[in-house]
């Protein structure tokens, strides 16, 4: 079993998309980024390419290069899912925590979860996303600090391969 850790950060702003596990959330703001700017996403390209040792999204798809630029982050979970396939990993569960103020995820959650399997090609029971805040505190929730709270968000999770292949001994 191998295990990976994903993270991603991206600051909210008024006049991008909010785009969240694919689906395009309604809201006055957006995440800013090279690509669509789906943390969601970002996060379980890079815990599963941790897992696997195959590096992290910024070497498979870096920011420098504008192919990238307004890519549909589900299109590069494909990539990363076909990549997985070829060196023969299979993805036992994956499970996600958005931390974000606002606006509501619970709404959203389920096309999220449908949108992950379908582009990596497992059992929508696979996946689980869920969603919390930080009650008004760090900088998910406030609007004091050093990091301007409002403006982002952010999640953490981890998520277990094991190897598809066999060996006959």
């Amino acid at each position: 079993m191998r295990i990976g850790m994903g993270y991603d950060v991206h600051r909210l702003q008024e006049g991008c998309k909010l785009i969240m596990g694919g689906v395009e959330i309604p809201y006055e703001k957006g995440l800013l980024g090279h690509s669509d700017a789906d943390v969601l996403v970002h996060a379980i390209m890079d815990a599963l390419l941790g897992a696997a040792a195959l590096g992290d999204i910024g070497k498979h798809f870096p920011d420098t290069d504008p192919v990238y630029e307004g890519i549909s982050s589900i299109k590069l979970l494909e990539e990363v899912g076909q990549l997985l396939e070829k060196e023969n990993y299979v993805i036992d569960n994956i499970d996600a925590t958005i931390i974000a103020q606002k606006p509501k995820m619970r709404p959203h959650i389920e096309k999220m979860e449908e949108n992950i399997a379908q582009a990596l090609k497992i059992d929508v029971s696979q996946v689980n996303v869920k969603a919390t805040t930080e009650e008004g505190l760090g900088f998910t929730g406030s609007e004091d600090g050093i990091y301007n709270a409002e403006k982002l968000l952010f999640f953490t999770f981890k998520i277990n391969l094991t190897s598809g292949s066999t060996t006959d001994i």
